[in-house]
């Protein structure tokens, strides 16, 4: 079964050295989705965005989310009928944390309740933009697994991880365990 992944990159829109850029230049099944502005999020644009999107791409997708869109794969679940294979969602925010930019504040309402795909959240031990506990919580909350990977920071490209191959390594056994090897 072919398979696409469409990448939704955080606030800021991943730079030249985050791992989601490295994963689109080397494999041509990820696609980025283009919100109307990366420095200035909205929930709703973001939410359309992601639908545009998936309208372009085969039924066999996973998202690949990195911060704040993974809060933005919990709203945009709530309000969609298209379906997706599941979503692999890398250091999950939380709004309520200090360091949480106020230019994301529509998407600070995170819905609670369970996601309508397989997911798998990964998880640092040392996120500044959202703790473990919280990350353990939105599983739970999600019914999603939940990996953690130590202490790699907000696993973005301040983190030096290149094209993190652990995390590379990461998306294929949970695709896998999506019938969706490739």
């Amino acid at each position: 079964m072919d398979i696409a992944f469409v990448t939704l990159p955080g606030i800021g829109g991943s730079g030249e050295q985050h791992w989601q850029t490295h994963w689109e230049r080397a494999d041509t099944r990820f696609k980025r989705f283009k919100p109307t502005s990366w420095d200035a999020p909205d929930v709703s644009d973001w939410t359309a965005a992601v639908d545009r999107e998936l309208g372009l791409a085969p039924q066999s997708v996973v998202l690949v989310a990195h911060s704040l869109a993974c809060l933005l794969v919990a709203h945009w679940a709530q309000k969609t009928l298209a379906r997706v294979a599941g979503a692999f969602l890398v250091s999950v925010p939380d709004p309520a944390a200090t360091k949480f930019p106020a230019a994301a504040a529509s998407f600070a309402a995170v819905p609670a309740t369970a996601l309508v795909f397989p997911a798998l959240i990964v998880a640092s031990t040392d996120d500044p933009y959202g703790t473990l506990d919280y990350a353990r919580q939105r599983a739970g909350q999600w019914k999603a697994g939940i990996v953690e990977v130590g202490p790699l920071g907000h696993i973005n490209g301040a983190s030096g991880l290149g094209d993190w191959p652990q995390g590379r390594m990461l998306l294929e056994a949970f695709s896998s365990g999506l019938g969706m090897g490739r």
